[in-house]
């Protein structure tokens, strides 16, 4: 199962961390892993671009974890465009939780 953990503090996402493997399907056809993949990766790269900044990002686990969290002092211009790319994200993680419910659990801190 994929656990997806995101971080809040006052209202906003600070971070995000994802673990585990989905094992909705044989390896290298898992439609779960992949959305929350393309989905997460997405989400960093378009937060890079867009934001003019690298959030702190870690690795590991044979591909099955991934930690990102926000740098202090960054603009509200954006710390505005950051939220909404990662609030984005939390509601596709809670669509594929709510139809793959036995592959994904997202829970929010």
């Amino acid at each position: 199962m994929i656990h997806v953990n995101i971080y809040r503090s006052q209202g906003f996402i600070e971070g995000f961390e994802i673990a585990g493997h989905a094992e909705s399907g044989p390896y290298g056809h898992d439609l779960v892993c992949a959305a929350v993949s393309a989905i997460s990766f997405g989400t960093v790269n378009a937060i890079e671009h867009l934001g003019e900044f690298e959030p702190h990002v870690e690795q590991g686990g044979e591909g099955g974890y991934l930690k990102v969290t926000l740098p202090e002092g960054l603009t509200s211009e954006q710390e505005g465009k950051t939220q909404v790319l990662l609030q984005g994200m939390q509601v596709s993680l809670e669509t594929i939780e709510h139809e793959y419910s036995n592959h994904i659990k997202v829970t929010l801190y």
